[in-house]
This record gives structure tokens, C-alpha cells and sequence, in this order.
């Protein structure tokens, strides 16, 4: 059985084909041509949903999965922004530097030199036949600058529950153990097997 992932994302890519080290890993992109999936979903269960979905429908296999995640960050000191705002909090076409900073500058103009947040994930398995969603989250706080070199998105700035250096600081072997993503994807497991079991 094929895990296609609906995702575009390298930093995804690269996390979700490490926890399935196991598994056949094809990203979307390698099978179809660049297709625009708008995500206007109210929630990441939602968005998630709507991005495997439309990969599923343009997929000519029956024996594969569609993997997609939608995750982002929460900071109810900003009025729980960016939330499902986290890819573009920036804008359009946002980098992840850009989302960083604008957040950044956020807690500046409330004063605040750190804030508490979590991470949220949902992964939705889908299927010809069936659709699942699972959900992860990760707390911790936000900082007001940059730290570390590794991870992605808002990696360097939020420094999970318990532990003194941000996600970009952490080995990645303890990021993946804390990870939102990791959470979800850990849940949804059990679902592929047993997907895959029923192929057999």
C-alpha cells in the first residue's frame, strides 16, 4: 500500500517519511502536476480533510493512502492567532521567516517577552472508500526571538513544556518524541494497518 502525502511542505515531508521509515513515501507532487488546493476549511481537522481529499480524487491507484496534515500554532495572548493562519500569518506566499517575525513583532506590541502556546496537529487519512482524522498537540511558550538552527516554521522561537531550548535547538530525536505531528501520526497508525490488513 502507497502513503501519498498531500503536502508540498519539505519540512512535513521530511518528518512524516522518518516516523514511516517503514512504509512506501510518495509526495504528491511526484505523481500529479502542481494543483492549487484552497484551504478554507474553519478548522485543521477541516483543512486537512480538504487537502487529502483532493489528491484522493485525481489518484489512479486503488491500492494507496492520502496523508495530509494541517498544523500550526496558537497563542491565546494574540487572540489565539495565527491558528490555521499559521502557514500564511504573514501574507500570501509567506516564508517561514516571515510568519516567525510578524509573530514576533505581535507579542512586541503587547509587551510581551514570551506567552504560552501550543502546537496543533491534525492528520487525516483518506482513502477511495473511508476518511479518518486524528489529532496532536504540543504546549509550551513562545519567545520573542529566534533560537537554534534546526526545525522549521515557528521551530525556533517556541520552547515546549518542561524543557529550556526552543524546537531548533532540541536533537531532532526529541522533537519528534514531543511533536504535535508525532502525536497524530502515532494515532493514525493503527488506522493504515489495519487499512492494510483488510488490502491483504
Amino acid at each position: 500500500m502507497k502513503i501519498i502525502l498531500a503536502t508540498s511542505n519539505r519540512g512535513k515531508i521530511r518528518e512524516i517519511t522518518e516516523i514511516f521509515a517503514q512504509d512506501e513515501i510518495i509526495p504528491f507532487s511526484d505523481l500529479l502536476r502542481d494543483m492549487e488546493i484552497v484551504e478554507d476549511g474553519e478548522d485543521f481537522a477541516a483543512n486537512a480533510l480538504i487537502k487529502a481529499r483532493a489528491v484522493a480524487k485525481r489518484v489512479d491507484d486503488d491500492d494507496f493512502v492520502v496523508l495530509s496534515d494541517d498544523s500550526g500554532i496558537t497563542v491565546p495572548a494574540l487572540n489565539n492567532e495565527p491558528g490555521i493562519f499559521s502557514a500564511r500569518y504573514a501574507g500570501a506566499g509567506a516564508k517561514d521567516i516571515d510568519n516567525l517575525n510578524k509573530l514576533i513583532k505581535e507579542l512586541e506590541k503587547k509587551g510581551l517577552t514570551e506567552a504560552p502556546a501550543f502546537y496543533t496537529a491534525a492528520v487525516a487519512v483518506v482513502t477511495k472508500e473511508a476518511e479518518y482524522v486524528a489529532h496532536g498537540w504540543m504546549h509550551g511558550k513562545v519567545i520573542d526571538r529566534a533560537r537554534g538552527g534546526g526545525g522549521f516554521g515557528y521551530d525556533p522561537i517556541f520552547i515546549p513544556k518542561g524543557y529550556d531550548k526552543t524546537l531548533a535547538e532540541l536533537d531532532p530525536t526529541v522533537k519528534r518524541r514531543l511533536s504535535h505531528r508525532s502525536k497524530a501520526l502515532g494515532l493514525v497508525r493503527p488506522i493504515i494497518e489495519l487499512l492494510r490488513s483488510s488490502d491483504a
